[in-house]
């Protein structure tokens, strides 16, 4: 049986004592000590795990003030902090044993936009692609750009010194620090700006704060000293070293001084960055991207540098590996006409080439690039195998979001070593880089590793993600083997092993690259700011007096704990494991499908990659406890009075089950985490698993089983329907529904149901037999209506006017017998019951594939249902029958019908979140049935609309449900006329009608209207 779990990791005392007093102070964020917190902020993007005691959540400059003065005192001296944006480090820059500093949720505002003088001042937690979206419409944007700028933050980027794609061109972060504003150890708050060089002299001239005016005082000082030391020592290169800029702290002219660029990729160790003032960009008028396709990756990197020759903006690359796993993700649809196979040629290496700037200055650029690869061509030199150019915008975006997205495609590939982050970003001078990468394979094929690579070559930072299994002890010691030889290389090369995510745990190889001198000079600089270690410990480098780094790259790693997991375990939760922390589902977009829940709640637990991360640490628990996980699905259910004491006793007794419930339920269950995540990571699917586990031991709410048996229900019910009606839409029994069972709103059953509109048509009466008397050559004038419970009995009319529909395309329908899909049972965790169900209907539908005549259903989460979780519930019984989309469907009919003369009808489609990620071409097939029928139709892009199946339905559930439908739904909606609105789903449908008040069309209706014109 499911036992209780304990976790036994408890918060030391002086921790306990700290939040006890901060929550008697005036701060007014949030604390957070739940277990499940701390355990989706104990990791990041990288290998590692530090668990932290607690995590605050502080919502404004005040609250980070009296968090540090309280822990000032001598009482709470021991107490360390890490501030920590959108987590998406990849060497453990924010993880800590002590309290994280959560900025991202709240302290998130674009404070002012100057356009005039072409700055911007923010707060640390702004995401980078949510203030280029406040910037845009100024004509401005943040250059500084990096693979993760949809949810990594400002003050990540500050920290780490951040950059990416045309960094050549556009800087770094620290090129765009105008000031900053930062709140010191002590709690006092220092401000940050160029200072001319005579206001030194009077300490009153440079700060008002005490501690503030001794720390630029000392380390202008040392920074002026040391000049001569530290222009010699720093690597010569376009990307900074993190920990500290020594260099840059003076002007070249020891003019100006500047203690912003000591702050800026100091990684949370000096000061905790609360505003930063910026400078922006303009938006270039014109862009153009050449995309140059290559015999082999080596190629590619040789080819570069004559690219930065030709004056490119960006230079990006990426081998065949992370091509080939581009083609196998959802990404893939939208850059396949921008990358077209060569005929007979094998593309093993691409440069994305971007020309940006004014509109004469990008064709000519253009042009003379053109003229030289066409030649190069013809002759076969350089390895050039062809190339094609894009000036559309979109399509440009649509090429680098394959570029920000090749990160965690990586971890896709298949088998239990995956490339992980560890020495992914190396620098070196760029035209020692094609040497370089060569000599680095070298490592990497001298210890048989697979391994993947992407990058910046015109900055001479190249991505190499080596595939090592952190389960395995082995590869684990010899991920260390590799940093050494890594570090060493990169130095023999003057380049560095931290060239861009920042250096995290590897503060180790500092001494090497900085020199004893000036390594001490560092640690002086930590000990000034920040004596006690207390901010962001045991990374970048300790001050003198508290002794050696306590953090390096042997740290304690995700893999101590995974590994704990027996293999046969992690092999049944697959979608669990390979959660590799890329924190996609993160992206702060409301327009976004990817992930409701984080949204709406702004609690990383309610994520896909928190989810996966406390599933994980649910696994090794009960392993701890000798529970065969397996062996536990496959039980029975505790006797109900065992199980009524145990829910009662749920509240007394600690159970960390619970707290991986309180996640799992306010999943919507939308899948989009299986298609927008380039692991695949398929929430849904682990959830239902573990809710069949959980309610062995605790009572399913009522409202669990009227899901599960609505199914069942809707024909009996369908028998009365407006007794039915009567009796559950009444103002008493849905006060009663509410209160008993916790489901509000539920929909009408049709009336006329679909039998009474159906009632002596010839679609109805299905016969096997006589079916399958009809000739072969006359079966494809058939075909056969695939119902679903919601359509079928909540929306009969639309099915009505698909079976006209199809009757006015002169063909034959015929409507299946109603057979239950079992998805409702799958999503509240009935396994055993969706398992009979979806064999039952599994046989009856391969029976009639047999026919050979096209199968079609309407609601795309039900048929979707048949493809996914029928093949993994059922694996090779789930035969070989399909049940097609209505759009998949209608592109191969019109195929054979004339197109109908254009019309004045403009339609709008909004998709299904199954859908939009399931099948995401499906906006193109709709438009182009809708051109074939004469009407244009335009589709918009949006999150999700808050109903998602029953979610909506929930009582508990109905706040979030209105908060996500009125994010991009409400407004979207309210910008276009009623009869132009098309969707697809049924739920999104009930949802409009709800908050909207009227009820939209589905796209098959608008076309039966254009049929008949």
């Amino acid at each position: 049986m499911l036992p209780l779990l304990s976790h036994q990791q408890t918060l030391e005392p002086v921790y306990l004592a700290y939040l006890d007093a901060l929550e008697q102070s005036e701060y007014s964020g949030d604390i957070d000590k739940r277990y499940s917190a701390r355990l989706v902020q104990a990791t990041d993007n990288s290998v590692y795990q530090f668990l932290p005691q607690a995590v605050l959540y502080p919502k404004n400059q005040q609250d980070i003030q009296i968090a540090l003065t309280l822990a000032a005192s001598d009482t709470f001296r021991s107490v360390t902090f890490s501030a920590r944006g959108g987590g998406t480090g990849t060497n453990g820059q924010s993880l800590t044993h002590g309290l994280i500093l959560d900025v991202s949720r709240y302290m998130n505002r674009v404070l002012e936009v100057n356009a005039e003088q072409g700055w911007v001042r923010v707060e640390a937690g702004v995401v980078k692609d949510a203030l280029n979206d406040v910037l845009r419409p100024h004509g401005f944007f943040f250059s500084p750009d990096l693979s993760t700028s949809n949810r990594a933050t400002i003050g990540g980027m500050i920290n780490t010194d951040a950059s990416g794609a045309g960094s050549l061109v556009y800087g770094k972060t620290s090129d765009h620090v105008l000031a900053l504003r930062s709140v010191l150890i002590d709690g006092s708050v220092l401000d940050t700006h160029p200072l001319d060089a005579g206001l030194l002299c009077n300490p009153d001239n440079v700060s008002d704060n005490p501690l503030g005016q001794k720390l630029i005082s000392a380390v202008a000082a040392v920074c002026r000293e040391k000049r001569t030391q530290i222009e010699n020592q720093f690597p010569k290169l376009n990307r900074f070293l993190t920990g500290y800029d020594l260099k840059h702290v003076w002007n070249d002219s020891l003019t100006q001084f500047d203690l912003s660029r000591i702050l800026t990729g100091s990684e949370g160790t000096l000061a905790v960055i609360t505003e930063a003032k910026l400078n922006l960009t303009p938006l270039p008028t014109e862009r153009a991207m050449v995309n140059i396709k290559y015999d082999s990756f080596q190629s590619a990197l040789r080819h570069a540098p004559s690219l930065v020759a030709a004056r490119a903006t960006v230079v990006e690359t990426v081998d065949s590996k992370v091509l080939n796993l581009a083609r196998e993700d959802i990404v893939w649809h939208s850059v396949s006409d921008l990358i077209q196979e060569v005929p007979g040629k094998v593309i093993d290496g691409l440069n994305m080439v971007e020309f940006a700037g004014d509109t004469v200055e990008v064709e000519q650029k253009l042009a003379s690039l053109e003229a030289v690869l066409t030649e190069q061509i013809s002759k076969g030199e350089c390895g050039v195998l062809g190339y094609q150019v894009t000036q559309d915008k979109p399509s440009i975006e649509k090429i680098y979001g394959m570029r920000k997205k090749a990160v965690g495609l990586l971890g896709a590939t298949k088998g239990r070593r995956k490339p992980i982050a560890f020495a992914e970003d190396t620098a070196v001078p760029p035209e020692k880089l094609a040497d370089y990468i060569m000599e680095f394979r070298a490592v990497l094929d001298g210890h048989n590793l697979q391994y993947g690579m992407f990058g910046h070559v015109d900055a001479g930072v190249l991505h190499v993600r080596p595939a090592l299994d952190m389960c395995d002890v082995e590869d684990e010691k010899l991920l260390r083997v590799i940093s050494d030889q890594v570090a060493a290389l990169t130095l023999k090369y003057g380049g560095l092993m931290w060239g861009e995510h920042g250096k995290g745990v590897r503060g180790e190889y500092g001494p090497a690259v900085f020199g004893d001198e000036l390594y001490g000079v560092l640690q002086d600089i930590k000990g000034l700011f920040d004596p006690d270690n207390r901010l962001n410990p045991g990374k970048l480098v300790a001050p003198k007096q508290t002794g050696s780094l306590y953090y390096d790259v042997d740290s304690v790693k995700r893999g101590k704990f995974d590994r704990q997991i027996p293999i046969e375990v992690r092999d049944a939760f697959p979608d669990v494991m390979n959660c590799n922390g890329n924190g996609l589902c993160f992206n702060y977009s409301s327009y976004s499908p990817m992930c409701p829940s984080f949204k709406v709640t702004g609690d990383r637990v309610q994520s896909p990659k928190g989810r996966a991360g406390l599933m994980r640490e649910w696994l090794r628990l009960l392993e701890a406890e000798g529970v065969d996980v397996n062996a536990l699905a496959k039980a029975k259910p505790l006797g109900l009075l065992q199980r009524v004491q145990n829910t009662l006793n749920a509240q007394r007794d600690y159970d960390y089950s619970h707290e991986v419930m309180e996640s799992l339920k306010g999943c919507l269950a939308c899948k989009a985490c299986s298609g927008q995540c380039p692991v695949k990571v398929d929430v849904p699917k682990f959830r239902a698993q573990f809710f069949n586990i959980y309610y062995q031991r605790y009572l399913r709410p009522a409202k669990d089983y009227l899901v599960a048996g609505i199914e069942d229900s809707l024909p009996l019910m369908a028998a009365a329907p407006r007794l039915t009606n009567f009796a559950a839409q009444n103002p008493l029994s849905q006060w009663v529904i509410k209160k008993a069972i916790g489901y509000v709103d539920a929909p009408a059953l049709s009336v006329p149901t679909l039998k009474q509109r159906l009632d002596g048509h010839a679609s109805r009466g299905y016969d096997l037999a006589a079916l399958q008397a009809i000739p072969e050559e006359a079966r494809s004038h058939f075909v056969l209506v695939v119902q679903d419970p919601f359509n079928s009995f909540y929306d009969s009319g639309l099915v009505l006017r698909f079976i006209q529909l199809i009757e006015k395309l002169g063909l034959k329908p015929v409507l299946l017998p109603y057979k239950p899909n079992g998805k409702p049972t799958h999503i509240k965790g009935f396994l055993d019951k969706f398992a009979k169900t979806a064999q039952s209907s599994a046989d009856f539908l391969n029976q009639v594939h047999k026919l050979g005549m096209p199968m079609v259903g309407i609601d795309p989460a039900l048929v979707l249902c048949y493809r996914d979780e029928y093949r993994e519930v059922l694996g090779a019984n789930r035969g070989h029958f399909e049940v097609k989309l209505a759009n998949e469907w209608l592109l191969n009919v019109i195929k054979d019908l004339p197109a109908k003369a254009p019309q004045d009808k403009q339609y709008t489609w909004f998709s299904h979140c199954s859908e939009s990620t399931a099948k995401p071409n499906t906006a193109n097939e709709w438009t182009k049935i809708f051109a074939h029928f004469g009407a244009k139709l335009s589709a918009v892009n949006l999150g999700c609309c808050g109903m998602a199946g029953t979610y909506g339905h929930e009582a508990e559930n109905l706040e979030r449900s209105k908060a996500l439908f009125e994010m991009s739904w409400q407004q979207t909606l309210a910008k276009i006329e009623q009869p132009q609105v098309l969707v697809s789903g049924y739920s999104c449908r009930t949802q409009v009608k709800r908050f909207a008040g009227y009820k939209p069309k589905h796209p098959l209706e608008a076309l039966l209207e254009l049929a008949n014109i």
